[in-house]
């Protein structure tokens, strides 16, 4: 018997467009962490932006973890 893939649904690729946009924001806010303009931000400034980036990453996971289940 051959073996049929399921196609994906359009419900799961906006999950999986949607990581991997955050995933790119997510390395550019990283990236942006070594750069003279964020440690010349006020430190309430950098303490939100290192808070938002610990949040993308846990976002990330959880759009990573549903992906997972799709059964493609």
């Amino acid at each position: 018997m051959p073996e049929t893939m399921n196609a994906i649904q359009p419900h799961q690729q906006r999950v999986i467009d949607e990581k991997a946009e955050l995933d790119a924001k997510h390395k550019k806010l990283g990236e942006f962490f070594n750069s003279p303009t964020f440690k010349g931000l006020p430190e309430v400034e950098r303490s939100l932006l290192r808070e938002q980036f610990n949040a993308m990453s846990r976002y990330s996971g959880v759009l990573a973890a549903r992906s997972a289940l799709f059964d493609i």
